[in-house]
């Protein structure tokens, strides 16, 4: 089997993983929502460099981020250093879960590179949002996932502009 998986499909996959990496590494219990984000962002984004060409974002409040990593290394108190390094694992953990998902469903192997961690809220450049899924907690932390493609004249262009 070697097979696209549906937008609707990609969505679901990309959400399940989510919501069980986040309780199992940093017991933290995220349910989709429309809770807006807030001031305070940190950007964690990641590329599919083989396999399906496009990226993942999520963009998550730092109280958000801090809370998982306390959970996560149980300390009391974190640094923006470990915040950043909890981020970074973080999506390497939720995109491992996600390409052996897409594997199972599509026969596709992935490969993704190196995660980036940016403070604020940082948009990759010649990608453009397929869909963005948001999410809340039972503090009114948000964060979302947002699931890139190469941009339209990018693509168009082969990337070459």
């Amino acid at each position: 089997m070697n097979t696209a998986a549906t937008k609707e499909e990609l969505e679901r996959i990309l959400d399940q993983a989510l919501q069980e990496v986040t309780e199992r590494t940093a017991g933290v219990r995220l349910r989709q929502g429309g809770q807006p984000l807030g001031e305070d962002l940190c950007t964690v984004h990641i590329t599919f460099d083989k396999g399906f060409g496009t990226s993942l974002t999520l963009w998550a409040d730092t109280s958000l981020l801090a809370r998982m990593a306390r959970n996560s290394f149980h300390e009391d108190a974190v640094t923006p250093e470990d915040v950043e390094e909890f981020s970074k694992e973080y999506l390497n953990v939720l995109c491992g879960r996600i390409a052996g998902a897409m594997f199972r469903a599509t026969g596709v192997p992935a490969h993704f590179g190196t995660p980036v961690f940016y403070h604020g809220r940082h948009e990759p450049e010649g990608q453009e949002a397929q869909f963005i899924l948001t999410y809340s907690d039972e503090r009114r932390e948000g964060a979302q996932l947002i699931h890139h493609v190469p941009a339209a004249h990018e693509a168009a262009s082969g990337g070459t502009e």
